[in-house]
């Protein structure tokens, strides 16, 4: 299922064993299944895409940091 939504507070996401990425403030698409949810945005040019667990999406739509719009 596909959402709209906004970060609004500090969202990261890691690639692979890599360092923890921040995902910047603004509008996002997010993707959802069983356990995984990927977020979608656009930044000038650049698209960007993260894939997270899907326990901590929903930590951070808790915590207030992603805002999830209403369909």
């Amino acid at each position: 299922m596909t959402h709209a939504a906004q970060i609004v507070g500090k969202v990261e996401y890691r690639e692979g064993e890599g360092p923890q990425m921040p995902i910047r403030p603004g509008p996002i698409e997010v993707e959802t299944t069983h356990n995984d949810a990927t977020l979608s945005w656009t930044d000038g040019e650049t698209h960007g895409s993260a894939a997270m667990p899907l326990t901590d999406f929903k930590r951070y739509v808790a915590e207030g940091a992603i805002r999830l719009q209403a369909a």
